[in-house]
């Protein structure tokens, strides 16, 4: 969790280069038994796929998934397109117009919404080493952002803090669902044993679907994703994973990328993914996206004490963050932030070292070396990372 962000903020020049490659496969066990039944993709034989992706293709024709956020702010479309050349930069690729009348972003007289390539990974799910996949942000017809375009105002406020040098760190939570919405792995009927042996266990009777969560972590290596860790949550069928710590734009490009690997995985498996902030009522953790941050002169000698100044303007614009921190400007995090299960309340901004109950966490880490970077527990697991980034960056480099 946080801490393995704290070893990467302090130690990511000292990481290998070294490389290994690793065979991605599916497995027919999680469709087995009662779980997965009434999964269409779950019964598909993948195995067909194989023949096709043997195929020869012609050596001057690559393949671009582009891949953009719809208009409720949490979920990705994507499409296909043959490309006769291999880009060197997102700015070599052509932009791409879609209907956006059909994602929520434009009405049906004047539908046509344009997309802009802004980064490319490469493809863990084409046949082609040259195969990519494209992060897009959207553009109505008059040429301004889509509503759901927050990466436009992350672009401008980096551009003006750049000497800051600000890093990132996400940690994604989300939850594994059957096809009907009910927890996989959950019994058909009552609950599973009170939290406490799930956070990080091992064993049948506690983790569900680790092939699953190892083969997106491989898949996002190999897609040149951030890609810090992975762990078990607290939830049985739970899990969590962080990307990071990154400079600038990165963190959160990479966040959405790998929550599109996420679902493409889970869906040849025929699991469902969920980012919902309290998927189960009652006494389970919710699901969020702590984000940690810090600049040049945070991870310095002496950096605890523009820590405590960010930290001090963080409090100040408490209502604004919570607005930006979940697609529907707090409804959503309403459920989660409770004052319980390691969450603040939302009424309330808080702050403390090593404390889970807080808007704002200094790990003990950090504390003790009198530097580093803070964690803010607010982001929900379906926040949009880009207005998260924003609006730290707003708050504590920029005051506004």
């Amino acid at each position: 969790m946080a801490l393995r962000c704290a070893g990467l903020f302090l130690g990511k020049e000292l990481a290998s280069s070294g490389k290994q490659v690793r065979a991605l496969s599916t497995t027919a066990a999680l469709g087995q038994g009662n779980f997965l039944k009434n999964s269409p993709n779950a019964a598909l034989d993948k195995t067909i796929l194989d023949r096709y992706r043997k195929l020869e293709t012609p050596v001057d024709r690559y393949q671009a998934t582009y891949l953009w956020i719809d208009g409720t702010g949490e979920n990705v479309r994507l499409k296909d397109r043959v490309l006769d050349k291999i880009p060197s930069s997102a700015a070599d690729l052509p932009k791409w117009q879609y209907d956006g009348s059909s994602t929520y972003q434009a009405s049906g007289e004047n539908s046509d919404t344009t997309l802009v390539p802004r980064a490319i990974y490469k493809d863990p799910f084409k046949p082609g080493k040259n195969d990519i996949i494209v992060m897009c942000d959207t553009y109505k017809a008059d040429g301004t952002a889509t509503e759901s375009n927050k990466r436009a105002s992350l672009q401008a406020a980096i551009d003006k803090v750049t000497a800051h040098e600000p890093w990132f760190g996400i940690e994604q939570e989300y939850t594994l669902l059957d096809v009907d919405g009910h927890p996989f792995g959950w019994p058909a009927n009552g609950f599973p044993a009170p939290q406490g042996p799930y956070y990080c266990g091992v064993g049948a009777d506690r983790v569900y679907a680790r092939d699953l969560v190892e083969a997106h972590a491989l898949a996002c290596l190999y897609a040149g994703v951030d890609f810090a860790g992975t762990n078990a949550e607290v939830m049985p069928a739970q899990w969590e994973y962080q990307v990071g710590p990154s400079v600038g734009m990165k963190a959160a490009d990479d966040l959405w990328m790998s929550r599109y690997i996420l679902q493409r995985i889970a869906e040849e498996f025929g699991v469902v993914v969920t980012f919902d902030p309290k998927p189960m009522e009652g006494p389970w953790n919710g699901a969020g996206a702590h984000t940690n941050f810090s600049t040049k002169a945070m991870r310095s000698d002496g950096g605890m004490k523009p820590i405590e100044e960010a930290i001090q303007k963080l409090s100040k614009r408490h209502d604004r963050h919570i607005k930006a921190y979940d697609p529907k400007e707090g409804k959503d995090n309403e459920r989660r932030l409770v004052g319980r299960l390691e969450t603040s309340s939302i009424d309330k901004f808080s702050w403390g070292i090593a404390n889970r109950g807080v808007s704002v966490r200094v790990p003990r880490g950090v504390a003790n070396a009198g530097k580093g970077y803070l964690e803010d527990r607010r982001p929900s697991s379906n926040c949009d990372p880009y207005a998260v980034c924003d609006a730290l960056i707003r708050t504590c480099l920029l005051d506004e």
